[in-house]
């Protein structure tokens, strides 16, 4: 009974995660039409207001993992939760850009705590002898909603309005926020009120190195889950791009059913080499669609959905094992602290590739974009093996 993966907290925590992200991802391919349609800005404009987000999460991820470490973490992770979920309404009444920035600032700055508050909290609730595959279940929660998400939202773009799109995602995750506040958490070592700040209480320093790493492969991601919508319709592809993350969460959970007992078993490494290797081919083959489509646009979309397969296998292989080694890069009491480093360079990464693949669409075409990915992927898989294996070996808590 000690080592059991499923109890009724971890099935709420997953129902509320899968709601949370589900409301998220609802808005996630709406909003550069949002823009473009509601206030008539450009695709560089678009990429800098969507970045806000990111920026905003980015902040407030090394101040969340201290607090979650030195603090109860439930209230604090409600707290989120509420402000994130009122957000969704609130953005019915942004009627200028500048508001629209605001709302999106604190959602943002609300999403980096909801996220490294829920993320910590699943670790606490695991037997440690199944880390990685509860992580990995975890993920998939997301994994569900991005494929659900982002088609409902395209979906409810081509036949509602903006209105009803907001509020659909509103209660999605009100309905998160319950299923949330039925999560018992159990008691854990906390920071001492009296015990001196330091710099790693806010970064787990022995995490850096990886986060750098996991920032190069962040920026592709973040293009990719923002621009591919509109990257399809560029080529050709009118109809179907909601499928492109149906397929990506499809492999994502086929990932699940090894890659998370492959970590729990001490491959983490190369689990995560495998999987970088992987979505490196993935975004060469999306640079690929824009050279097919003028021959064939049957042909392109065929590659575009292969393509979204793999990359969810890929990044469902690696994105969770590197999530377990933060972890293991810190001590029982700098979890919330390792959980935040992680998010954060992931949310540097994300909002690199909003910017940056906003500026590339806009100035040549988001092709060139899933290129420099692809490249990026390449240095982060030498940097990989060459860097990171050796100092995670050295560093990981035993």
């Amino acid at each position: 009974m000690k080592d059991r993966l499923v109890s009724p907290s971890y099935c709420y925590i997953l129902a509320a995660n899968f709601l949370l992200y589900f409301g998220f991802y609802i808005l996630m391919p709406v909003l550069p039409f949002y823009l473009t349609e509601v206030f008539g800005l450009g695709k560089g404009a678009i990429g800098t207001i969507l970045a806000c987000y990111t920026v905003a999460a980015l902040i407030v991820r090394p101040f969340s993992g201290y607090l979650l470490d030195a603090f109860a973490r439930k209230p604090l992770y409600l707290l989120a939760f509420t402000v994130f979920t009122s957000v969704f309404g609130l953005y019915l009444v942004a009627g200028t850009v500048l508001l629209f920035v605001a709302l999106r600032i604190v959602h943002g700055l609300s999403f980096g705590m909801v996220t490294v508050a829920g993320n910590t909290i699943v670790i606490d609730i695991l037997p440690s002898s199944r880390r990685g595959e509860g992580i990995g279940y975890y993920g998939l929660a997301n994994n569900i909603a991005m494929s659900l998400g982002p088609m409902t939202g395209l979906f409810l773009h081509d036949y509602y309005s903006f209105t009803v799109i907001f509020l659909s995602a509103f209660g999605c995750c009100l309905a998160g926020l319950v299923m949330a506040s039925l999560v018992k958490t159990p008691v854990k070592p906390r920071i001492e009120r009296d015990s001196p700040i330091s710099l790693d209480r806010f970064i787990l320093l022995k995490g850096i190195p990886v986060g750098i790493d996991l920032l190069l492969i962040s920026i592709p991601y973040g293009i990719t889950t923002t621009y591919v919508a509109m990257y399809a319709k560029s080529i050709g592809i009118v109809s179907g791009t909601g499928l492109f993350f149906t397929f990506m969460a499809a492999g994502m959970a086929v990932s699940r059913m090894f890659s998370g007992k492959q970590v729990d078993h001490g491959k983490i490494t190369q689990v995560i080499m495998a999987g970088i290797s992987i979505v490196v081919f993935c975004y060469a083959g999306l640079y690929a669609c824009e050279l097919v489509s003028p021959v064939s646009v049957h042909a392109a979309k065929i590659l575009l959905y292969c393509s979204a397969l793999f990359l969810g296998i890929g990044s469902g292989m690696m994105f969770p094992a590197f999530n377990t080694m933060f972890v293991n890069l810190g001590r029982n009491d700098q979890r919330g602290t390792a959980t935040s480093t992680y998010l954060t360079s992931w949310d540097v990464g994300i909002g690199i590739g909003l910017v940056l693949g906003g500026m590339i669409g806009g100035a040549f075409s988001f092709s060139y974009a899933y290129l420099s990915g692809a490249v990026l992927c390449v240095v982060s898989l030498m940097i990989f093996k060459f860097k990171i294996i050796p100092h995670f070996q050295k560093n990981r808590v035993k």
